[in-house]
């Protein structure tokens, strides 16, 4: 294992946790605009609708991935021009 990888590992822990509440607060905010609630369905809301759940499910996912892939695609970004390598 190159040893930028190894170095780059405690840095995408703290990215992830961090893109992981980027991601909910965005979610959070698209809910509220799309969903005209609070919160988002859980799975087993009884009183929420499948469309309603399934909507919710299926935007969280979407927001929870591109958020992921901009914030990890950014710190080994960040790492090559710090390093001259990329830690991937």
């Amino acid at each position: 294992m190159k040893m930028s990888k190894v170095a780059y590992k405690p840095v995408g822990l703290v990215l992830g946790a961090t893109s992981g509440m980027i991601a909910g607060a965005a979610f959070k905010q698209a809910w509220k605009m799309i969903g005209h609630d609070d919160d988002a369905p859980d799975a087993t809301d009884e009183d929420r609708t499948w469309s309603r759940v399934l909507l919710a499910a299926g935007l969280q996912g979407a927001i929870f991935a591109v958020v992921k892939a901009a914030v990890d695609r950014g710190g080994a970004a960040a790492t090559r021009r710090l390093t001259g390598t990329w830690p991937g």
